[in-house]
């Protein structure tokens, strides 16, 4: 087990690029599975979760091309069905949470889709029945063996129809839309997930051949087609990486460029960092973020505290309220942090009460935070990254504290960030990756 060991007070200074967006390759790599043809992607982050998804397909007999940099290529024309039914396969899955959304392409494809209970954070429940009453609308048979944990879905034609998500599940809509592009008919999703990331997947579904429209709205209506081709991918810059390097800035006190950022992509996040009153400029495709030695807090027009909550896009990502939770600590002001929609990810605020943050849980979604304004330091100490986000959260709150603090568990942060240690020590952080 790997930790880190962070010596906090440093500033940072220069140029930063954000990786390729995690959560959109998971949706793309599983994409690939719908054409016997080659396609390419560029910008694929190299970090654990991406890279065991590739391990997987790769062992699913897809073949897999590493064309220099962050390029892949994928062809998946000789798939082992077999393998699906195999313990290597349940063993690889159940670490990779977002080895669900290979179920949708095998199910267009292969009529067939398997997969035991999946693995990843431990943020609370992260319910898959979106996904399986989808594919039963398009026709598909659903089994779940309760004892071995295993989820079959089978279908011998797909059939187009209406259906209206009981929630706008990012993963569930990426993963029935590619269900249903070779679907036969139409099939129209309302309440359907809007993200970027699945603007993205619509948008390479369509050079694949697919027909896809609405796009970019809650209401997608796919004609189905026979079969798909090949095509070529450019992944978006992670948003949530750039969000945890605006928070880094703000919490170092620290003059940072991010580079490359796709602004028009970022939705509300600049917006709500300049809430907790975050200077930065957009210079072109950049973000600039001067020294800051205070920031405060807006409060809304009626005078009341700040509140910042997540919601579904265009809302605030989940991802990112454990940033602006651990951002806020130093803030001149109070916030109330709204986590709607998982019920664990604030319990790592217990780390944050024992470094000296003034915050008040009041029950596992809200959280109040009352800022330091810099006036002091929150202190060292030894803490276990639980699930990705918040273990970089932690990392912002051991970088801006006095002294050294170490942080256990750090593969978390990996599945999530490459190279996270070596990249910000680049730019002035002082981070000692050990073996315990």
């Amino acid at each position: 087990m790997a930790i880190f060991k962070v010596e906090g007070g440093h500033r940072l200074h220069g140029c930063v690029t954000p990786q390729g967006a995690k959560n959109e390759a998971l949706q793309i790599l599983s994409a690939t599975l719908l054409t016997s043809e080659r396609v390419v992607v560029n910008n694929i982050p190299q970090i654990l979760d991406v890279m065991q998804l590739i391990e997987l397909l790769e062992c699913m007999g897809v073949k897999v091309e590493r064309l220099g940099g962050d390029s892949y290529a994928f062809t998946a024309a000789d798939i082992n069905l077999d393998y699906l039914r195999s313990e290597d396969y349940h063993r690889r899955c159940r670490r990779l949470r977002g080895s669900v959304m290979m179920i949708g392409p095998l199910l267009a494809r292969f009529g067939v889709g398997y997969m035991p209970k999946p693995g990843g954070d431990k943020i609370g429940r992260r319910r898959l029945d979106t996904h399986f009453l989808g594919f039963q609308k398009l026709g598909a048979t659903f089994n779940f063996d309760q004892a071995e944990e295993f989820f079959s879905v089978e279908a011998k034609q797909l059939k187009g129809c209406y259906m209206l998500l009981d929630e706008a599940s990012v993963t569930g809509t990426a993963n029935i839309v590619m269900a249903a592009v070779m679907a036969e008919g139409t099939t129209t999703i309302y309440n359907a997930a809007c993200e970027p990331y699945l603007q993205q997947l619509c948008k390479m579904l369509n050079r694949m051949g697919a027909k896809i429209s609405g796009i970019a709205s809650n209401l997608l209506t796919i004609e189905g087609v026979k079969e798909l081709g090949g095509t070529e991918h450019t992944l978006l810059p992670d948003m949530i990486e750039v969000g945890s390097f605006i928070g880094m800035a703000a919490m170092t006190q620290s003059e940072l460029t991010i580079k490359n950022v796709s602004y028009e992509n970022l939705g509300i996040i600049p917006s709500q960092f300049a809430r907790l009153g975050i200077q930065f400029e957009q210079r072109g495709d950049d973000i600039y973020i001067p020294q800051q030695d205070h920031y405060a807090i807006e409060s809304f027009i009626d005078g009341s505290i700040m509140t910042i909550a997540d919601a579904p896009w265009p809302g605030l990502t989940p991802d990112l309220l454990s940033i602006f939770l651990v951002v806020a600590t130093q803030a001149k002001g109070a916030v109330l942090i709204h986590q709607k929609m998982f019920e664990s990810r604030l319990f790592f605020v217990d780390k944050l009460i024992d470094m000296g943050a003034q915050i008040i849980l009041c029950d596992p979604h809200r959280a109040t935070v009352i800022g330091h304004d810099h006036m002091h330091r929150l202190r060292a100490a030894k803490m276990t990254s639980p699930d990705i986000r918040a273990g970089v959260a932690l990392l912002i709150a051991a970088m801006s504290a006095e002294g050294t603090s170490v942080i256990q568990n750090i593969e978390q942060i990996d599945r999530g960030y490459r190279d996270i240690d070596g990249r910000l020590n680049a730019l002035g952080a002082k981070i000692t990756r050990l073996e315990e």
